[in-house]
């Protein structure tokens, strides 16, 4: 048979019965013109295969699916004999992809949203896919107020038809908001209602936050706060009746303008209770926050209806709903609301479904859950589930949802999704002063070891003024009840003189065991019982009460140490704590018929204060005293300290407290110590929940045997700080400065911290 050219891509599909041959049965099929394309490739997309008989309507179909690849630019068909031949031209491929000129996006982000629309290195080139790359470049910039963006794209031909693509782009300055204006407003003035915007004009920080550049959704956000600070303050009837936006000539100034009507001022006359309210009345009342009298609130609304759905989600009802509908009375301007209830089904929960927990064993979240499989819906025990989940501090956020199951009208499913975050810490702390110069501490601990739950602490320290090798080991979940059991073993030599306190050094080996038992939800009592081994070495210029206790009870003693500690914590969250408090009562006695026979109690209280959303308010206070009993002394090692980064900031590290003549430091036997902190969002990080900065006033000190306590003697401090859950383990860092300082104390305006936070 002749070699007859059969067709062409437009020519097959439009005219192909222009090039009508006859039949035949194709023996072979032979591919020419591919360089990069494996034959193999070409084949599997061929619906001609050897043994089918050729003809028109097939080599169209052919045609068609080639080109249909993307991957060539001609398909021609041709037979040879009983051969058909198959002649590519192959679209060339990228073979790199080059950015220059960008400085306000890393290359890898700019080339990640061109992977997202499917240009990238070792793909088929496609002349229309630029014009789509060059749109989502500027669409990059354009989120960062670069509106004067400029985007140029080269191409160049490389060998075994490859091509280069070249952007070259000319960022121009980001656009500015010069100007917000708020048209309308008559009972607040301008600048108070600003004041909720995200966005705003240049400012001191906004080279950082970036709230200078125009964002669509942060504007569509600042106007829903702007609704809500009216409709909270009565304003029923407020609106924003139009934004508009506009951009100078130049594309670096933009100009924002919102026309807003008030409206009157509103009352509430009356919120009545209508419904299947399961429930009596007089409670359901007492959930409701917005009274007869009020001036009318969205927000007090908004919880009043939220409160009585999640107190009827507590016997089962998990799809209650509680309406409010209001009525408008325009010449009193006076609103009155009833709020229909409808409890709707009462469900059960089918399975509960744990999902993040890559590291963490399935056992270690479930065994935190109070919600059972299979038992009635309770919204509260769910929400204590969440509660406990983080406070475990192995996750950085938790989720829960309850969806209903597909089919039924009775039935949820409980799905937690957990984000874990490193448990593992490498624990330094380091202090700064122009006498000791710089003071390091350190360890590495695991809190969830192996996914396991289990914590393992091993501490390592060389420094100047403690060396300690120690090892903690605690089991959770020793019985499937809850309590605890953990091991200690530890050895450590201490050189206190090098802190400025009086001058001797021990050293102590220990060991002991403890367990805690789960009283309530909250609540957890400890027991522990050890035995320490303390050598104490004392020298000429030691404090003579140092070396009068040496005297009398000799350098070395043995103790055996019982510890009884109560707990108390129902914090929302121990890594990001807003609301709820934290107690710890604890108890060291040494048990009678050794050297040292001593008692110390010691109580801690922290509370968190929701001010809004976002603004925290945390107040806290630390009190313990120790002494000995049957006639004998509190040992001088066991004394408190005050002062550094745990207890008053802006003052040497235990520094605080009594001194000898000498000016040497003694420590006391009762501490009192207190502290204010009001916590914020760091600037510029929006929700991330890890960084968090804070104001803080700090109160406390020391006090000796015979010593009387004033208040007077308190030393205070103020400052701030940035508290922040790294990757290596919690840090703290603080500024502080002292209102009250007296000359003999060590100022230390800064101090750090990496590692356990209380």
């Amino acid at each position: 048979m002749k070699c007859k050219t059969m067709a062409g891509l437009v020519l097959a599909l439009f005219f192909s019965e222009a090039h009508a041959f006859d039949p035949f049965v194709v023996k072979d099929i032979r591919i020419e013109g591919i360089q990069r394309t494996e034959a193999g490739t070409v084949f599997s997309y061929m619906p001609v295969k050897v043994g089918d008989i050729m003809t028109d309507d097939k080599a169209t179909a052919a045609v068609k699916a080639l080109y249909g690849t993307g991957f060539f630019k001609d398909v021609r068909l041709q037979a040879d004999k009983d051969v058909l031949v198959v002649i590519i031209e192959e679209r060339p491929a990228i073979a790199q992809i080059d950015i220059v000129g960008n400085r306000e996006f890393e290359t890898d982000v700019l080339k990640k949203g061109l992977r997202e629309i499917g240009l990238a290195e070792g793909r088929i080139y496609d002349r229309a896919m630029l014009d789509k790359s060059d749109q989502e470049l500027k669409r990059q910039y354009l989120t960062r107020g670069h509106y004067a963006v400029v985007v140029t794209t080269t191409v160049t031909p490389l060998d075994r038809n490859r091509v280069a693509v070249t952007f070259n782009i000319v960022e121009g300055d980001s656009a500015k908001i010069r100007q917000i204006n708020i048209i309308g407003n008559k009972v607040f003035k301008e600048k108070e209602l600003l004041e909720q915007f995200e966005l705003r004009t240049p400012g001191l920080l906004t080279w950082y936050t970036k709230n200078d550049q125009y964002s669509k959704q942060k504007l569509s956000a600042d106007l829903e706060k702007l609704r809500s600070y009216y409709l909270n303050r009565g304003y029923l009837e407020f609106n924003v009746d139009s934004t508009q936006v506009s951009i100078t000539p130049d594309k670096q100034d933009i100009y924002i303008t919102i026309n807003v009507s008030e409206g009157d001022k509103f009352t509430v006359s009356d919120v009545k209770l209508a419904g299947q309210m399961l429930l009596p009345e007089a409670d359901l009342r007492k959930l409701v926050k917005l009274k007869a009298g009020d001036v009318f609130s969205r927000e007090k609304l908004t919880d009043s209806t939220k409160a009585i759905g999640d107190r009827l989600g507590n016997d089962g009802y998990a799809f209650a709903n509680a309406n409010a509908s209001p009525e408008i009375d325009k010449q009193k301007r006076q609103v009155a609301f009833t709020i229909y209830i409808d409890p709707g089904r009462k469900v059960y929960v089918r399975r509960i479904n744990i999902s993040g927990n890559a590291r963490s064993r399935d056992e270690v979240v479930r065994r935190q859950v109070r919600q059972m499989e299979g038992g009635w819906y309770d919204a509260a025990k769910i929400q204590l589930s969440k509660q406990r989940l983080d406070r475990l501090q192995y996750f950085s956020d938790v989720g829960v949802e309850t969806p209903a199951v597909p089919g039924t009208s009775d039935q949820v499913d409980v799905n937690f999704t957990v984000t874990e975050r490193p448990t593992g810490a490498v624990t330094v702390g380091a202090g700064f002063s122009s006498s000791e110069k710089l003071v390091l501490t350190g360890s590495i601990s695991q809190q969830n070891i192996f996914g396991s739950g289990n914590n393992v602490v091993a501490q390592l320290n060389s420094g100047r003024i403690n060396k300690v090798a120690a090892l903690s080991f605690t089991d959770p979940f020793w019985t499937v009840d809850g309590i605890s059991r953990g091991f200690d073993i530890y050895k450590r030599n201490s050189d206190p003189a090098l802190l400025g306190i009086g001058d001797y050094r021990t050293s102590t080996i220990g060991g002991g065991v403890r367990f805690g038992v789960p009283v309530t939800e909250t609540d957890t009592v400890n027991y522990g019982l050890g035995v320490e081994h303390t050598a104490v070495e004392t020298a000429s210029d030691s404090p003579q009460r140092f070396l009068d206790f040496v005297d009398e009870f000799g350098a070395n003693s043995t103790a055996v140490i019982g510890t009884i500690t109560w707990s108390r914590d129902s914090r929302d969250s121990a890594f990001y704590p807003t609301s709820g408090s934290v107690q710890r009562f604890a108890t060291e006695i040494a048990m009678p018929g050794e050297k040292l026979e001593y008692y110390k109690l010691e109580y801690q209280h922290q509370k968190y204060f929701p001010i809004t959303k976002d603004y925290t308010l945390a107040l806290s206070g630390d009190i313990g005293y120790g002494n000995g009993y049957g006639g004998k002394s509190l040992p001088f090692f066991k004394n408190y300290y005050a002062g550094g980064t745990n207890s008053v900031r802006g003052f040497e590290t235990s520094t605080l407290g009594p001194r000898d003549t000498n000016g040497d430091i003694l420590g006391g036997n009762f501490k009192l110590l207190g502290n204010a902190e009001f916590y914020v969002p760091m600037p510029g990080l929006g929700t991330d929940k890890s960084v968090r900065l804070s104001a803080f006033f700090d109160v406390g000190n020391v006090y000796g045997v015979g010593e009387n306590f004033t208040f007077g003697s308190l030393r205070k401090s103020v400052g701030v700080g940035v508290t922040w859950f790294s990757p290596v383990g919690p840090m703290k860092i603080s500024f502080g400065v002292p209102l009250n300082s007296q000359p003999d104390d060590r100022i230390q305006h800064f101090q750090f911290l990496l590692g356990q936070i209380f």
